[in-house]
């Protein structure tokens, strides 16, 4: 890979992206709060089932203060009824947005994000890249995808090779408009089924998993403040062999809780 085939490739990219960009909310700004919002909301949800909710989100929390002071509860309840998925996730914003509020900057390095719970390499770099344009590199799908499509990479290469890669080809001073092209490039043009190149891990079947059974008991207990196991077995129709291990990993992350005294459940 030479620095002509470098420059072509990027080029090519950002003539495709000038014209076909894809509007999304957070990308109207670089305040790392809402750029961390939407971090977190993408982890594993589409863009589209996350565009009109990321905004109502930033009407209701408009700062990392805001956020900071609210009750985990209500915002395990707003992700909840908007089913975004994955409610811990929820928790762990809440849990950022507490740590950062209590520093005297926002964190700006990848290390010091990934201290924080709910921030792995990927969304710590994100954030950077988006926040800060800062001139590092990061891979998720699509740009994994793109890589290989390219041929620049192969499926047998690892993610510390694929980041290597991206590095290289990373227009200095234009992270934050490169990954945004790239991930639209990815998304409409070399897409999986257009290029045939599955994804390295597939996410698990949704119906009658446990994901399901979880949402289904946090939803339901951000309606009713507290219930009884043989009324949550009930009204979201958890099968009695799978009750146990699924409330005890709800309390484990803190979604849920139990009055000892009561032995109902309820939402922290």
């Amino acid at each position: 890979m030479n620095a002509i085939e470098i420059e072509k490739f990027q080029e090519k990219v950002f003539t495709w992206w000038n014209e076909h960009k894809r509007e999304f909310p957070w990308r109207d700004t670089t305040e790392p709060y809402k750029i961390m919002v939407s971090e977190f909301m993408l982890q594993q949800t589409q863009t589209n089932r996350v565009k009109d909710i990321y905004q109502e989100f930033i009407i209701k929390y408009s700062s990392l203060e805001t956020l900071a002071k609210a009750n985990a509860s209500d915002v395990v309840k707003f992700w909840s009824q908007n089913r975004l998925g994955y409610n811990r996730r929820a928790l762990w914003l809440h849990k950022a947005a507490l740590e950062i509020n209590k520093m005297e900057n926002f964190p700006d390095s990848i290390e010091k994000l990934q201290k924080l719970k709910g921030i792995g390499p990927y969304t710590s770099r994100s954030i950077l890249i988006f926040a800060f344009n800062k001139d590092i590199a990061t891979i998720d799908t699509n740009i994994r995808r793109i890589l290989i499509a390219e041929g620049f990479a192969d499926n047998s290469m690892s993610d510390r090779e694929l980041l290597l890669l991206a590095e290289k080809l990373l227009p200095k001073g234009k992270s934050r408009d490169w990954h945004n092209a790239l991930m639209d490039y990815g998304a409409l043009v070399k897409t999986s089924i257009k290029t045939g190149i599955k994804p390295k891990s597939t996410q698990s079947k949704f119906k009658g998993s446990s994901r399901q059974f979880r949402g289904r008991i946090v939803r339901f207990l951000t309606k009713n403040k507290e219930a009884k196991k043989e009324v949550i077995i009930n009204k979201c129709e958890i099968p009695k062999d799978k009750v146990d291990k699924i409330i005890s990993s709800l309390v484990k992350d803190g979604l849920i809780k139990l009055k000892k005294k009561e032995n109902t459940y309820y939402i922290p």
